[in-house]
């Protein structure tokens, strides 16, 4: 008799959510590593996307030299453990690469100076998987940011609320990405120059 109470106590428990906060945030977690993962794609393109460019674009050692520290200073961020629950982390992660992207933006400015350099093979397939990772980047982003908005809804709500305080006191609400001032920007378009 004490067995079949215990089944039943375990299936009644099994349909009610008590597992949906550990898995949302295990969703979450893998969603932030393919953030990541998708941060060093890029960050592992731009040694050859600078290399090809300073061969065209000698006296632009400015623009390389910032996207080369930018890239420095992104892979040399150290992320703590809670950078998920810490917003404070997570803003410094996302004003690191906020400036590698910026840095980039002005190295794809100066290549339009360069007409050589854009009609060059590498540049060419260089420039193409750069822009597919800035995509990959968005849509990581993207399913980050929904698979937090799904766990911090979760246990803020009725009856994520409850489970959280009976099971999973050491919950917290998980940061997501803000969008700079400079992000935030509309692009200044100018078709005046020749």
């Amino acid at each position: 008799m004490m067995f079949l109470a215990a089944i039943a106590a375990a299936l009644s428990l099994a349909g009610c959510g008590v597992n949906t906060i550990p898995t949302r945030e295990q969703q979450a977690k893998a969603a932030w590593s393919e953030v990541l993962n998708q941060y060093k794609r890029r960050s592992d393109l731009i040694p050859n996307l600078v290399e090809t460019v300073k061969g065209f674009a000698d006296q632009e050692k400015s623009v390389l030299t910032e996207v080369t520290k930018a890239r420095e200073q992104t892979t040399n961020v150290q992320l703590p453990a809670d950078i998920l629950t810490n917003p404070d982390a997570m803003k410094k992660f996302q004003d690191a690469q906020a400036t590698l992207s910026g840095a980039l933006g002005r190295l794809m400015a100066v290549v339009e100076r360069y007409p050589d350099i854009k009609s060059g093979q590498n540049f060419l397939a260089l420039q193409s998987e750069l822009a597919g990772t800035e995509n990959r980047i968005a849509i990581a982003r993207r399913d980050y940011i929904s698979a937090v908005q799904a766990y911090n809804t979760e246990i803020n709500t009725f009856p994520g609320r409850l489970w959280k305080m009976a099971l999973y006191p050491q919950a917290k609400d998980m940061a997501t990405f803000d969008i700079s001032p400079e992000e935030q920007k509309v692009p200044k378009v100018d078709f005046s120059k020749p």
